[in-house]
């Protein structure tokens, strides 16, 4: 369930990332209402997530997706171009997260928290 959650928040953080450029400045309401919104919902899922998810894991794989996907949603909507260097680096990035949850002893699979608390 903590991935579940960690994929939901990375994608909040593509739209929270999206509608800041959207916001000239946070001076376009709606945009900046999505923002905030988007903010802190994907705040708050990345918390919960590294309740069982090591932080080095959770914060690289939540920022490499919402990094992919804002990229990838400024290329499709023209607000960027695309050309085959950026495919590969995202290819790349892509790589690399996918990486990061199969490396062996990155992540914590077997459900106990990520934190260990000393008195």
């Amino acid at each position: 369930m903590s991935w579940l959650i960690l994929i939901v928040s990375a994608v909040f953080e593509a739209v929270w990332a999206t509608a800041l450029g959207m916001s000239a400045g946070l001076s376009r309401p709606i945009p900046t209402v999505v923002f905030l919104v988007f903010l802190g919902l994907s705040m708050l899922g990345l918390a919960l997530a590294m309740r069982r998810i090591p932080v080095s894991v959770a914060y690289s794989v939540w920022i490499g997706i919402g990094a992919v996907l804002t990229v990838a949603y400024a290329m499709l909507t023209g607000g960027e171009q695309f050309t085959p260097a950026k495919a590969v680096v995202l290819t790349i990035l892509i790589g690399c997260i996918v990486g990061l949850k199969f490396a062996k002893g990155s992540s914590n699979n077997n459900d106990t928290p990520s934190v260990h608390r000393t008195p």
